[in-house]
């Protein structure tokens, strides 16, 4: 993996705080944080935030619109080794966070079980149902942490 940050450089923005900065951190980038979303839509769910101080996906820097490209292709590899979802969805809604960000939402036509739990996908083959959570724990949510960073090496 390319481009990893030294901790003594770490960035926590807003959007990134309110998903659990540090403690849901996978990955940080240059120019963009990968971060387990706490509620899980999905198994998997995570959130892609930019580090840029932008509220418009426009006004990112150009560096960032490179490192995206590299990101997409490494996290949508790591995923898929970690968990075989059958589609990625990519959501940009920034209605309450202003920060650049997606929720990255791996879709399963079928439950998956993680860490002894099963968690669903109501929403399959529709859109994600926002409305619907999978429960977990915080010794769940550190075990799917640490099973993408095993996959993004």
């Amino acid at each position: 993996m390319s481009h990893k940050m030294r901790p003594d450089t770490l960035v926590f923005n807003d959007t990134m705080r309110k998903f659990g900065a540090p403690h849901t951190i996978i990955y940080q980038y240059q120019n963009w944080s990968i971060l387990l979303r706490p509620v899980q839509l999905t198994l998997g769910s995570i959130v892609l935030v930019a580090h840029d101080p932008a509220s418009a996906f426009s006004e990112l820097s150009q560096e960032s619109f490179t490192e995206l490209h590299k990101i997409t292709a490494q996290l949508e590899s790591a995923l898929g080794h970690a968990f075989t979802y059958d589609k990625l969805n990519y959501l940009m809604l920034m209605m309450v966070d202003p920060d650049v960000h997606f929720h990255v939402i791996p879709r399963y036509a079928k439950p998956k079980k993680f860490g002894g739990m099963e968690f669903t996908d109501p929403g399959w083959p529709s859109a994600p149902d926002l409305s619907h959570t999978n429960k977990t724990s915080l010794p769940i949510n550190l075990s799917i942490i640490n099973h993408i960073k095993t996959k993004l090496v």
